[in-house]
């Protein structure tokens, strides 16, 4: 695995656990931003909120399967 693989990895699982904690924590300012309002509007916020959480594990996942495949 080379050095930008290892930065996008990583880059990958910090973006799911950001996404899975504002689902679970219900930040507003995670809401509020320009580009998750959207699912705000169509799905209500606590549509929203387990969109990103699902959004969140599907992440981490695509990351540990990355970290794994590194490890073979």
């Amino acid at each position: 695995m080379s050095v930008s693989s290892v930065i996008v990895t990583t880059i990958f699982f910090l973006l799911g656990i950001l996404s899975l904690l504002a689902s679970l924590a219900n930040w507003d300012w995670f809401f509020a931003s320009k580009n998750s309002i959207i699912f705000s509007r169509w799905w209500g916020r606590k549509g929203a909120r387990i969109f990103y959480g699902i959004l969140g594990i599907i992440i981490v996942g695509m990351a540990i399967i990355l970290c794994l495949d590194f490890f073979k």
